[in-house]
């Protein structure tokens, strides 16, 4: 007997790590379609910066949640579940496997778990004052502040990332509940998919880091300053904003640094991100870890999904 709950395997890990690559080998095996789990593969104009997979690596897999909106347009984690939800629904309709692929762990994790969100309460006066705070202060004071106001909180979001610190403070100053207090009444009593966590980590570090190095390197190559320039130009939300590449390439198009130096920075800041991504899925108690750096992953992850698919058709 068929389990009512629809089976979605999730491929998870750093930047640069080989998630795209490995989603779409196992889609293929096992009759599949990917459901994007990025937050800037979302927006149209950013292909190169988002390692967006093109038609020739997507080998007539087909994608979800890629190319939606313009850079302009706000998009976010409650924006992102529904979204995602109708995707999935869609495909197992199509009586296709689910394949979520990504490396935005709070999507994934919300999405997986089941969150919904609540109408927010924080009024405008309040949230331009946290605005106005973080202009003044700086991230790092803007940090300080959400750790005074709930210890616990920064350890559970990115606090690299303006957006998110603002969004845990307009919780915890402004609702006056905990982050964790608030994830947990927002979760419901029961998972809405039954999920197998794929995450692709590396033992060692520096062997992630030289992919990366190159990945940039590529993009250089394939056009990323033209790109970046393009989206520089434009009247883009907080959330593009923080798309690594076009961020850094700004100081060499406002004329600040040479371009070898932005080049550079985007090194650091994609080296930075995906050391945060690894800390946030190594605390997924549920998944399963693959090492790319000292395994043949692609075989073990079929044998994963062959084993995951057979459990929800046993009774």
């Amino acid at each position: 007997m068929k389990e009512n709950k629809i089976p979605v395997v999730a491929v998870l890990g750093p930047t640069a790590s080989g998630k795209t690559s490995l989603a779409i080998d196992l889609a293929l095996r096992f009759g599949g379609e990917v459901v994007s789990c990025d937050s800037m593969q979302i927006y149209k104009e950013m292909s190169i910066s988002t390692a967006k997979p093109t038609p020739e690596e997507m080998r007539g897999v087909p994608h979800h949640l890629i190319d939606l909106l313009p850079v302009g347009t706000d998009f976010s984690v409650a924006d992102y579940i529904p979204a995602a939800a109708k995707a999935i629904g869609e495909i197992d309709a199509r009586a296709h496997k689910v394949f979520l692929c990504g490396g935005t762990g709070q999507y994934a994790d919300a999405l997986l778990d089941g969150m919904h969100f609540e109408n927010e309460s924080v009024g405008a006066e309040v949230r331009a004052e946290m605005s106005f705070f973080l202009a003044r202060n700086g991230l790092d004071a803007l940090v300080a502040r959400l750790a005074a106001a709930d210890p616990q909180a920064p350890g559970l979001i990115d606090v690299k990332n303006p957006k998110r610190v603002l969004r845990a403070l307009e919780i915890t100053e402004g609702e006056g509940v905990t982050l964790a207090e608030y994830r947990a009444r927002n979760l419901p009593t029961e998972k809405p998919y039954r999920s197998l966590k794929l995450v692709i980590d590396f033992k060692d570090r520096q062997k992630l880091y030289e992919r990366i190095d190159k990945r940039v390197e590529k993009m250089i190559a394939d056009g990323l300053v033209k790109e970046a320039e393009t989206v520089y130009n434009k009247k883009i939300t907080s959330t593009a904003g923080q798309a690594i590449g076009c961020k850094e390439l700004g100081d060499y198009f406002a004329g600040k640094k040479s371009l070898e130096e932005c080049v550079e920075a985007v090194k650091r800041a994609t080296r930075h991100y995906a050391k945060r991504q690894q800390t946030w899925f190594r605390r997924e108690e549920d998944a399963v870890f693959l090492y790319a750096d000292e395994e043949d992953i692609l075989s073990r992850a079929a044998a994963e999904c062959e084993r995951f698919f057979k459990e929800g058709q046993i009774t």
